[in-house]
């Protein structure tokens, strides 16, 4: 929150911070949640997430909490889709506006059962869409991409740029 009272304070990692910042990203950032949500497609991963979300909605059930998570699901789903959806998330319609949107349910789920989800689970649900909201998951720095749009490959430093040569007469 600034000195007027405006935005989030830094712990703010709330349902509310998560509506508002999916209103306010912008083709990039829906870029950057589908490019989250294609990281976690390999199959193994694809398994861990899934397990994720049946026990995240285990636990929306045991806590009572089915209304909650279907109004907050419909909401985001408006907000992707539907008649009201945003320009940026309308430029973004087709593959890459649906990773968008599974990240940004992922993320919702995890946080409609977060005091009933344990820390693993929490991190598998929110990680695509942390890529573009790094304060989903604040302990884990979102990865480098490359102009590509792909991971910057991990490996020795890069060398500095070539040193000039003298110019020969002409």
């Amino acid at each position: 929150m600034d000195q007027d009272g405006y935005g989030y304070r830094a712990d703010d990692r709330g349902i509310e911070r998560l509506l508002q910042d999916s209103r306010t990203l912008s083709p990039a950032g829906i870029e950057r949640a589908a490019w989250g949500w294609d990281r976690h497609e390999d199959p193994k991963l694809m398994e861990q997430y899934h397990q994720a979300e049946k026990t995240a909605l285990r636990a929306i059930e045991q806590a009572d909490r089915g209304p909650q998570w279907e109004e907050l699901r419909r909401k985001i789903l408006d907000l992707t889709e539907g008649r009201t959806s945003l320009v940026s998330w309308k430029a973004e319609h087709g593959d890459v506006g649906h990773k968008a949107e599974r990240a940004a349910l992922g993320a919702a789920l995890a946080l409609v059962s977060q005091d009933k989800l344990d820390h693993p689970h929490f991190v598998t649900l929110v990680r695509p869409m942390a890529e573009a909201l790094p304060w989903l998951l604040p302990e884990v720095a979102p990865e480098p991409r490359r102009p590509d749009r792909g991971p910057v490959p991990r490996g020795p430093e890069p060398r500095g740029p070539e040193p000039r040569r003298p110019e020969r007469g002409r």
